[in-house]
């Protein structure tokens, strides 16, 4: 009878709970779930090597272990920090943290063009969550920022470069999902730049997951660039028999056209796993098959009620009831004072109007008297 394995006990945020060894605390703390987990804008589960770039995720450590409860001196990465037995974490719960997570983002966005309203990834864009969460209202960067030129990386992927905070995510898939990799880092500093060399497209099967990882604009959809915003689409789980890739996706649909496809995410915006293997989707399903007929639709894909996405058709919506009728006994409550009745807006004049009343109309009102 083989033995049980051992599991290690840690606190996040005064939440207990027991985790393998050699989990992460990132991932301890998404299995918690909610504000407990720290931001990640590099590490990639789906990705071997990801992780350690970004420092996003940096926490507390207020005690290392049951043997060894001493504290760690300094702030560390949760993606690459392995759980001890006893540990103890604090993450929102850390003024430490806070500040910390603040400089980083600050620094994030020192380069960062204000690119939000033009940009395709508004809307769904981590670094945009991350400065709306951690980030402060001005910038203390005096210099010119660095710029690059656009540069088309393939028939269906533009590159963005000034956008990029080096996350290292698209080299990986092109790493791991590809037999030869034509781009990567070039330069070091603030001179490091993603790119191909000598211009070379890059043209393998898989490519388009590159645009998938990137959790900010750097990496777009040319087929998709500038016809809608995100928030005015609507996300649909479909499938495919597919003999190069999984064939679930998300078709993004505006009425009965299919703008754009990409792989299913979790809650984490990473692409989900099926039979213990990532979805990842291949090209011809996520640029050729534009048409709804090319899918079977499953139904409404779940999102996150506190995302823009969400707008209008995220699945489960219970508005909230009337309470006060309910207390009342079913009887309305009485009004104080009819704000109509005292401000003229009903009038006679106004309602014997074609159309919606305008100022124009009151300035007429206005000079009649």
């Amino acid at each position: 009878m083989s033995e049980e394995k051992k599991l290690f006990k840690v606190t996040v945020d005064n939440i207990t709970i027991d985790v393998e060894p050699g989990t992460t605390i990132l991932q301890a703390a998404r299995q918690i779930g909610g504000d407990v987990t720290p931001p990640a804008m590099c590490f990639y589960s789906k990705l071997q090597g990801s992780g350690g770039k970004c420092r996003t995720c940096l926490v507390e450590v207020s005690k290392g272990s049951e043997k060894d409860p001493r504290p760690m001196p300094k702030l560390v990465a949760s993606c690459r920090t392995t759980v001890m037995d006893g540990m103890e974490v604090k993450n929102i719960t850390s003024e430490r943290v806070q500040d910390a997570r603040a400089g980083v983002v600050e620094f994030l966005l020192l380069n960062h063009p204000l690119d939000c309203p033009i940009c395709d990834q508004a809307g769904e864009c981590h670094l945009q969550d991350l400065g709306y969460e951690h980030g402060k209202e001005g910038t203390r960067y005096e210099f010119n920022r660095r710029t690059f030129e656009k540069e088309d990386i393939g028939p269906y992927i533009q590159l963005h470069m000034t956008r990029c905070i080096l996350c290292y995510r698209c080299t990986y898939v092109a790493d791991q999902l590809t037999n030869n990799r034509v781009h990567g880092v070039l330069d070091r500093g603030d001179h490091a730049e993603i790119s191909t060399y000598i211009s070379k497209a890059i043209d393998n099967d898989f490519s388009g997951n590159m645009i998938d990882v990137c959790p900010v604009g750097a990496l777009t959809d040319k087929t998709f660039r500038f016809k809608n915003r995100v928030w005015f689409t609507k996300p649909v789980d479909a499938h495919r028999d597919c003999d190069k890739c999984c064939g679930k996706v998300t078709l993004w649909e505006r009425g009965d056209e299919v703008l754009r496809v990409t792989a299913r995410k979790d809650e984490w915006g990473e692409v989900q796993s099926y039979d213990g293997k990532p979805g990842w989707i291949c090209n011809t399903c996520r640029f050729d098959k534009k048409h709804v007929n090319d899918w079977v639709i499953e139904g409404p894909t779940k999102v996150n009620r506190h995302s823009v996405i969400s707008q209008g058709h995220y699945i489960g919506l219970q508005k909230p009831n009337e309470t006060i009728s309910e207390v009342m006994g079913g009887r309305d409550p009485k009004l104080l004072m009819d704000i109509h009745s005292v401000s003229d807006v009903n009038s006679v004049e106004l309602a014997a109007l074609p159309g919606p009343a305008t100022s124009k109309t009151f300035e007429k009102k206005d000079q009649s008297e």
